[in-house]
Parts: C-alpha cells; structure tokens; sequence
C-alpha cells in the first residue's frame, strides 16, 4: 500500500506540470472546517496535507494524506482522500481511504450557503490526521504502537451540514458532523467553526505573487460532542488554531495552521501545511489523451 500511495503522489507531480489558468476565487485556507466553495465543473485539484503532532507519555508523530478533488458540475464535487502516518521511534503506515462528496442545494449565493456533505471511510484505528473533531477521541488513544492500531479496521459514514457565509470579504463557517462506525456503534458527534479574511480586498491592476490580497488570514475552532449515550463535552478533546493561505496566480496555493489543545485530553500542539494546485479543464485533457488513442 505505501507504493501504492507513493505512486499516486507521483502521478499527482506529474499531472501538475499541465498549465492552468488563474484562480477565480481565493481559497479559504482551513485544514478541518468546510466552506461552501465547491471545485470548479471539469476541474481537478491536487493537495497534499501534513499534521505534526505532540504526544505525552509517547512518540510524536507525522501524518499526511493526499487528496484529488474534481467538480463534477456546479452542485456536486466528489474527492478521494489517501491517508498515512509515521510515529517517530515506531513505523510507518498506511491508514485509510477515504471518498467524499459535497452537494450545494442552492445554485446562487445567499445569506447562509448550506452545503450537504458525505463520505465514506475505510481506515485502521492508525489514522492520525486529526481532520477533524469526533466523539470522545482524546489524546491518550494515540499511545497505542502501530503494529496494534493497524489490525484494528473499520468503516465509517460520516455526515456534515456545512453552513457558509460571506460578508464584506469575511467568510465564517460551521459545520456539524454526525459519524457512525458501521459495526453497530454509536453516532459520534464534532462541531468546526472557522472565520478567514484576505489582506486586501481590492485586487491588483497587475498579476502578482506578493500582492495583499492573495494572502489570507483567519482561525479554527474544533472538537468532539460526544455520541448518542453520552453527548457533550465529557471526554472530548477541542483545538483553536490559527490559519493562514497564500494563492498565487498559477493555481499553487500554501496552507500553514498551528494549532493547541484546549483541554488535557488534547494534543498541546499541532503544526499543518499544505500545498495543492487547480487543474482546470482536467475533463477536456482527458477526453483529448482517449481520443488520441482511439
């Protein structure tokens, strides 16, 4: 499996040598919460994202995921998540896969944008990506060495309502998650709130790198709600982390979030990036390699 991952890595590096046009609109530069911004229809984006996080009473750790996202029209972008991690002192492992769809029922901009969101997870209990806030996970399930935590595997649904506004360049966003492990145990709960701003509103009359407007700035606030016999902030861990994006013109954008635990079932520290790139027209790409073939 880890060639596998590898490989696909490879062919995302590769794929990112196709030209792409500018950015349309500014990506908001969160790591857990969701906004209402779906992929452009036809095309492809390409991110790569790590979490480096503390442990107390055992080894740090590095766990990273690969994503393609593609917008399959304008109301329904579908995403394939390829996760991993490496426990430093331990090993490193391959821990899940994930495939994600997001549906916006309302075609124009509102007040409040609600965007429907499922996924489904096929995952050891290794996944160390802390993507997002759920049930009574806490700190202390980490201590556990890989070689335990990879032979325990489960499959999960887990649904979001993802609410999104945008006021004088402000974006805040919320979204409620709702998980079920499908071996008959207990809807877990989680919670993300996020707001983010630009630098600038104003754009340049000039294409630029370094320009105000092309970095943006904000915070998260996550953590888990408990499940169905025991819902509340008992047992649950909760983070606020600072955010931050640059979008260049290409299509590269760059994330950067450090983040601390709230409370003593928390990670006290945990350090994101990421890098992704837009591929638009990746649809008419493809069609032209399969007619050439044909």
């Amino acid at each position: 499996m880890t060639r596998v991952l590898l490989g696909l890595v490879f062919i995302a590096a590769m794929l990112s040598i196709y030209p792409c046009r500018p950015l349309e609109a500014q990506e908001n530069p969160y790591f857990v919460t969701y906004d209402h911004n779906l992929e452009e229809p036809g095309s492809l984006e390409i991110e790569y994202f790590s979490t480096f996080g503390t442990q107390r009473g055992g080894n740090d750790f590095h766990a990273f995921w690969t994503e393609f996202e593609y917008g399959v029209n304008g109301w329904w972008t579908t995403e394939l998540y390829l996760d991993g991690q490496t426990t430093f002192h331990d090993s490193t492992i391959f821990t899940g896969i994930k495939w994600e769809n997001r549906f916006r029922p309302l075609k124009r901009e509102h007040w409040i944008n609600p965007v429907l969101y499922v996924e489904f997870a096929h995952k050891s209990d290794g996944d160390k990506t802390i993507k997002e806030g759920e049930g009574h996970d806490v700190e202390a399930d980490f201590l556990t060495p890989n070689s335990e935590l990879r032979k325990g595997i489960k499959n999960e649904v887990e649904l979001k309502l993802i609410l999104s506004s945008n006021f004088k360049g402000w974006n805040f966003s919320q979204n409620t998650l709702a998980a079920k492990n499908l071996a008959n145990e207990p809807w877990e709960f989680g919670y993300a709130l996020a707001a983010s701003r630009p630098l600038a509103l104003k754009a340049s009359a000039t294409r630029c790198r370094f320009c105000r407007q092309n970095f943006i700035v904000g915070a998260e606030l996550y953590g888990g709600l408990g499940d169905r016999h025991n819902f509340g902030l008992n047992d649950t861990s909760h983070y606020l982390a600072a955010v931050g994006g640059w979008n260049l013109p290409s299509g590269w954008t760059f994330r950067l979030s450090p983040g601390f635990g709230l409370n003593d079932n928390s990670h006290k520290f945990l350090l994101r990036w990421g890098v992704s790139r837009e591929i638009s027209g990746f649809d008419q790409l493809l069609r032209r390699m399969f007619r050439g073939k044909s």
